[in-house]
């Protein structure tokens, strides 16, 4: 094998949005509450091999807005990308699709949200970043708790 063909590649191939669901349960009336809502946010990222080097990742991003029992609005975005990763050791592979995709997803699922929200009528959400890593070890931990043996990416369903 030539040098060439050993180097790791990595590459995006495509970025989109899979998804996008805006519910604002309670309009009007919650237009008319003064108080801000608690914001909750969750996350989710799977990936799964489609071809030969070739692999999708996806992040799940749900916000709900809340005060009491009034939910203000959810949105939810799952945010894909197909990326090209070739010549990594498998070894490296987990942590490339559980840290790496899901950072280059996460500003573009951030502004989905922060645009769905403002066009309901509400002022933008800003998500904070995310340590993607942190996450990624945590579930490591955990996967190896349970004793379970499978990679701690989750698939895609």
């Amino acid at each position: 094998m030539s040098e060439q063909q050993e180097q790791a590649h990595f590459s995006i191939e495509k970025l989109y949005v899979q998804d996008i669901s805006l519910e604002v349960p309670n309009a009007p009336q919650v237009y008319l509450e003064r108080e801000a809502p608690e914001i909750e946010l969750q996350l989710q990222t799977g990936s799964k091999a489609l071809d030969d080097g070739l692999f999708e990742s996806r992040l799940t991003v749900t916000v709900t807005a809340k005060r009491g029992d009034m939910t203000y609005f959810l949105v939810e975005v799952v945010q894909g990308g197909i990326f090209q990763i070739r010549n990594v050791a498998e070894e490296n592979l987990g942590p490339i699709l559980g840290v790496g995709c899901p950072n280059i997803l996460f500003p573009y699922a951030r502004e989905v949200v922060s645009d769905a929200v403002n066009r309901a009528g509400f002022p933008p959400v800003i998500l904070a970043p995310v340590n993607f890593e942190a996450l990624f070890m945590q579930r490591q931990q955990e996967a190896a708790e349970q004793g379970e043996q499978r990679p701690p990416e989750a698939p895609l369903q």
